[in-house]
């Protein structure tokens, strides 16, 4: 292993820097409209490793963030109606709050295009979760609407 390459723990760190980019990326673009090739130059420039009134932003994943940025643009509609199968009936995706709309379009990409297993999706997303709505019941919502989307996605890992 070269000085250069990170270890396991922090390419792990990384994936889940990487993942918590993606929803504010995702939130990002639906709130002003950029492409998606702007949005992923802009976080890839300006986000990854910056530092913030004195705290460090945590390098992520570049390959995982443009893969998750890439596949919820591509199958946004997909994902969208795996969504709105997970929700109520009187709760479509249009009416949920715009940071979870990110957060289950990027676990949703990652469900649908890549091979993480459905319960690291899960678990990741969760914690995601949790660090924007710390004191809310949004953890146990976003964790039932993840599992049916997973069950879903990948019903033979269930």
């Amino acid at each position: 292993m070269s000085a250069a390459e990170p270890s396991g723990n922090q390419k792990r760190k990384m994936k889940s820097a990487a993942r918590l980019y993606a929803v504010q990326a995702l939130f990002q673009m639906e709130q002003s409209g950029q492409s998606s090739r702007q949005i992923v130059a802009e976080f890839l420039d300006h986000r990854f490793g910056a530092t913030y009134d004195g705290d460090e932003m945590i390098e992520g994943d570049p390959d995982l963030f443009k893969t998750l940025i890439e596949d919820a643009v591509n199958y946004q509609a997909k994902i969208d109606q795996m969504t709105d199968r997970a929700l109520v009936a009187k709760w479509p995706i249009a009416r949920i709050d715009p940071t979870l709309r990110g957060l289950f379009r990027a676990a949703g990409a990652e469900l649908v295009g890549k091979e993480t297993p459905p319960k690291v999706v899960i678990n990741e997303y969760v914690d995601v979760a949790r660090a924007f709505f710390p004191e809310g019941n949004e953890v146990r919502f976003v964790n039932a609407v993840l599992d049916h989307m997973a069950r879903e996605a990948r019903p033979a890992s269930f």
